[in-house]
């Protein structure tokens, strides 16, 4: 009886102190509110609105009321990098790191930002240098990340490649691709430089890096055909089909030309005669149409192209067979001192309207970003993400 009697006087208690607590905690949030200027409530307004030239003016405003506010600093600077106003975004992240009172961690954060501020403005140096500071704490892998992109834009690959290690370290991330694409950019600095020994070592490192790396061979290959090495050129470009088959069209022209260095045209044409009747014939439509031209002449092309027709009919098929026509129209015309036929001519006319329209239709495109390109590229120039093209054009209008 006792201890429900002392129940009963304890509810009122209890639910008075949580009545108390709860008023003060309306209190003070109230106090925080009111203390804060109009133009942050504004500058809040206008973000959601989707206006930032307004948002960034009231809380220019409210910074300059209250200079304490960091992180209010921290959203100025990145929302003027983010317009492209990089001086603005350096000037406000500099005050923040010069600043005595402030904290270490967000000193970091600062210096963090700044590096991504020279970056966007082109200074790389000093980007280095202020992300150089942060090689240990709670920031250094996003700083290892920036100045991986850095070395890149640098094309200092002997650094990307020490960044990127030191990376699958911190970030327990495979950048093994990456690496692997590094050396082959060394690798192609050193051919161009007339070091075909340097080439073939950073190849080897690449293919031991990613043994699925189909660059490396296809650079051997030029180092081979370089010194000369036909066969040796052949032997690593023709081995890309087994490895990759997706990637021969690549080095199908090359293929070609190494065949025809060695007197050896009708394997070449027989070569892209089987692929053609696989699922690579699109990407090795050309190279095979201007092989059996040069090799057989027009009448075995126009062949060749109608043969591909009935198995993948497609516009750029369609254009060579024409191409294929006229051609072997113009042969017997000059072969007989005759002027062209009617026939003849409206062949011509059809290649013509043909070639016009497929002329920019076929494009590599960027599985990340759709940025789309005549050449293939191993780096995309609109993300720059390694890999990101599939060495399959589009055939698409528009």
């Amino acid at each position: 009886m006792m201890f429900e009697t002392w129940w009963l006087l304890a509810l009122p208690l209890v639910f008075g102190l949580g009545w108390m607590a709860a008023r003060f905690d309306l209190r003070q949030l109230m106090s925080e509110q009111g203390a804060l200027p109009r133009s942050y409530f504004k500058g809040l307004n206008f973000l959601l609105n989707e206006q930032p030239d307004q948002a960034i003016d009231a809380f220019v405003e409210v910074a300059r009321l209250d200079p304490e506010t960091t992180e209010l600093h921290f959203a100025l600077g990145a929302l003027f990098r983010r317009r492209g106003e990089t001086e603005r975004a350096i000037r406000v992240h500099q005050n923040l790191a010069t600043r005595p009172d402030l904290p270490e961690p967000e000193r970091e954060h600062a210096l963090y930002e700044l590096g991504q501020d020279f970056l966007r403005a082109g200074l790389l140096d000093r980007a280095e240098e202020s992300l150089r500071r942060l090689m240990s704490g709670p920031y250094a892998a996003s700083a290892k990340r920036v100045l991986l992109e850095l070395y890149e834009v640098e094309k200092e690959w002997s650094k990307a490649i020490d960044a990127a290690r030191e990376l699958q370290t911190l970030d327990q991330k495979d950048y093994r691709m990456q690496i692997a694409q590094f050396c082959c950019e060394l690798a192609q600095d050193a051919l161009q430089k007339k070091k075909p020994e340097d080439a073939i070592a950073w190849l080897d490192r690449a293919k031991a890096e990613n043994p699925a790396n189909v660059r490396a061979p296809i650079l051997l290959g030029d180092v081979a055909a370089a010194a000369g090495d036909m066969p040796g050129a052949l032997k690593h470009w023709l081995g890309i089909e087994t490895q990759d088959a997706a990637y021969v069209p690549l080095v199908a022209d090359r293929v070609v030309k190494a065949y025809a260095t060695l007197g050896e045209q009708g394997k070449a044409v027989e070569w892209l005669r089987g692929l053609l009747k696989g699922n690579l014939a699109p990407e090795l439509l050309d190279t095979a149409y201007r092989t059996e031209l040069e090799v057989n002449g027009p009448e075995a092309a126009t062949a060749l192209m109608r043969d591909q027709l009935r198995r993948q009919p497609s516009l750029l098929a369609l254009t060579r067979y024409f191409e294929a026509q006229a051609a072997q129209a113009e042969a017997a015309a000059s072969a007989s001192d005759a002027v062209a036929d009617e026939g003849a001519s409206e062949t011509a006319a059809i290649r013509d309207l043909l070639q016009l329209r497929t002329r920019n239709l076929a494009r590599y495109t960027c599985r990340e970003c759709g940025f789309r390109a005549r050449l293939f590229y191993w780096q995309c120039p609109g993300c720059n993400r390694w890999e990101t093209y599939a060495p399959r054009r589009s055939e698409a209008l528009g």
